[in-house]
Parts: structure tokens; C-alpha cells; sequence
């Protein structure tokens, strides 16, 4: 899927990490949340609340899944899956484009 319809975005920007890692938040007419965002070179830690599908869009990076000890390379048009209540790190190689959804 290339886009979306019907939707309703947040204006406002999540911003973390001194600016390196920003999304935005998008409502479905479903119930559903997704975020779409971009990560700057770098490497960051993230803790989970719900399931999470990370789609990357475009980039390139590594990533340290949860009950892991060796990094999986993930590249643009690739996925990743991360476990409710945990916690991964990513090292952004390149700048990332991505699309997270919140599975419930």
C-alpha cells in the first residue's frame, strides 16, 4: 500500500531523540493507528506498549529485537515485528523512512 484515504492525521509532529527520529500520528475510520516517520543516522532504543509492524519504506538499518543477541539487517521494502511491552534498538545507517502499526 502506497497510501492512504479516509484518515485523520495528527498535525502535531512526535519528536524524539533531540530531533534525529519524527512521526506523525494517522487515525483509520477502524480504530487503527499508524505513524509514519523518518530516523536520522544514529542508534536508539524504543519500548513498546502494543504489538508493532515496522515497514521501511526506504533506508537502511539494524536492529536488536527483544530475547536477541545478534542484529538483523533490514533494508527499504522490508519489515520487522516487535512484541507488545518491550523494548528494541535500532542503529539507522542511513536516513529511514517508515511506517509503524500499532496492532492491539
Amino acid at each position: 500500500m502506497t497510501e492512504f484515504n479516509n484518515v485523520s492525521i495528527v498535525k502535531k509532529a512526535n519528536v524524539y531523540f533531540g530531533g534525529n527520529v519524527s512521526s506523525r500520528t494517522i487515525h483509520f475510520a477502524d480504530g487503527s493507528i499508524k505513524t509514519l516517520g523518518f530516523m536520522l543516522p544514529g542508534e536508539y532504543v524504543f519500548n513498546t506498549t502494543d504489538k508493532e509492524l515496522m515497514e521501511i519504506i526506504d533506508g537502511d538499518l539494524e536492529v536488536l529485537l527483544p530475547d536477541t543477541a545478534k542484529w538483523l539487517k533490514v533494508n527499504g521494502g522490508e519489515a520487522f515485528n516487535v512484541p507488545a511491552h518491550s523494548a528494541f534498538t535500532v542503529k539507522i545507517n542511513t536516513p529511514t523512512d517508515y511506517c509503524c502499526s500499532f496492532i492491539k
